[in-house]
């Protein structure tokens, strides 16, 4: 007897929600460069430097 379309249903159903867990899995790893990207922000306003001057919020601070 051939199978159902309920079972093919399932089926894909079932596939999809272990690739949507494998994708949560690898989404959860922490690669070695997030550390050094989390200081690259400014501590005052939250932005993110770019280069090692000061921020823009800091440049007209020290004026």
């Amino acid at each position: 007897m051939p199978g159902l379309g309920s079972d093919m249903v399932v089926k894909i159903v079932v596939l999809f929600l272990v690739a949507m867990g494998v994708m949560a899995m690898f989404g959860k790893l922490r690669y070695p460069g997030q550390k050094r990207l989390a200081q690259a922000k400014c501590k005052s306003c939250g932005r993110y430097r770019i280069g090692k001057g000061p921020c823009s919020c800091q440049k007209g601070k020290l004026k």
